[in-house]
């Protein structure tokens, strides 16, 4: 049996930062600089990156499955569009608070319903949400716009100095460092005790129950939490692209999510971050190649992972850097997989 001493040693040592996570981000933010034509692209990953971290949360960590999380994707998107349309909040920043508390509100109260139930009906109670969302946006289409979404959005200077422009470098940057600061926090939840308690949920809910863990108040937290995330998202979505129509509820938001995270892995909050990127660029491959059939190529990669399995396509990748630095560094490696990501 493992001492609280050595669980609490092990807790600490996962939490502490590697330097392939600064090296992550460091490159995240160099893109920036090296790929000047390529702002509205990455901006699209940092957004799907960020919509994808909200649902690992729910998904990785606590176990809850959901085809559904476009609906407070879809409250973040209009709540920041109505914002900014009719001058209530001006300030993007501050906008983008209010609009993931709009998408806080609505996946409290929806959180009632999904931890009542087991997988599947997990799944049939989200899907469900998003598209009860999605037509009650048709059906009051004086407010949300309709079919045509919202009209003349225009946003102001992040903190009043930063502009939005055409070829979208600030959208980027603004992007990322909100990336950045929910990712500070959300790594911080995980590695806390309340992460800690979220994945003994996840393993076995009834034994967790059994020792004293609040599991309802537990999940109704997390998911209210990657509700947030998703509002943000859908906020950031509105901001740097002046649009907001029905298209930010539909289904296939939802699914695309799912291959993410497939691509990515879940339980470690780099899956989505990964996942994303390597899902716009293979997206944008096979545009390329078959414009037509790329959603072919992109279900070929996915049953190939899942044949494979994605911890030996990772050595596969990194046979060559580790044999590098094991020539010249010692027996390090490039990379670990991480535990929860193995099996």
């Amino acid at each position: 049996m493992t001492a609280p001493s050595d669980i609490g040693r092990i807790a600490k040592a996962h939490a502490n930062w590697h330097w392939s996570e600064i090296a992550f981000w460091v490159l995240a933010l160099a893109c920036g600089f090296l790929f000047p034509s390529r702002y509205l692209i990455m901006t699209d990953i940092v957004r799907l990156a960020l919509f994808a971290l909200s649902l690992d949360l729910i998904l990785g960590y606590a176990g809850i499955v959901s085809l559904g999380h476009a609906a407070f994707f879809g409250i973040g998107a209009y709540s920041a569009g109505l914002l900014a349309l009719h001058g209530v909040v001006t300030q993007p920043a501050l906008a983008l608070v209010v609009a993931g508390l709009a998408a806080t509100v609505v996946g409290f109260l929806t959180s009632f319903l999904v931890i009542r139930g087991v997988d599947l009906t997990r799944l049939m109670v989200t899907l469900g949400i998003a598209l009860l969302l999605e037509a009650l946006a048709e059906r009051y289409s004086n407010i949300t716009g309709g079919t045509d979404g919202l009209q003349g959005i225009e946003m102001e200077p992040v903190l009043g100095l930063f502009q939005f422009d055409l070829y979208g470098k600030t959208g980027f940057f603004y992007a990322l460092a909100v990336l950045f600061i929910l990712f500070l926090v959300a790594r911080r939840v995980v590695h806390s005790p309340f992460g800690l308690s979220l994945r003994a949920i996840k393993n076995n809910p009834l034994r967790a129950a059994a020792i004293g863990v609040p599991v309802n108040r537990r999940l109704i937290a997390i998911y209210t939490m990657a509700a947030f995330y998703a509002g943000i998202a859908g906020a950031l979505f509105t901001q740097t692209t002046q649009l907001a129509s029905l298209d930010v509820f539909a289904f296939e938001r939802s699914a695309d999510l799912m291959l993410v995270l497939v691509i990515g892995g879940t339980g470690y909050l780099y899956g989505g971050l990964i996942g994303a990127v390597v899902f716009k660029m293979l997206q944008e491959l096979f545009q390329i190649i078959t414009p037509q059939y790329w959603l072919f190529w992109i279900g070929l990669v996915l049953v190939v992972i899942v044949l494979v399995g994605r911890a030996r396509l990772h050595r596969w990748v990194l046979f060559v850097p580790n044999l590098v630095i094991r020539q010249f560094g010692g027996q390090k490696t490039a990379v670990a997989v991480p535990e929860s990501d193995a099996s």
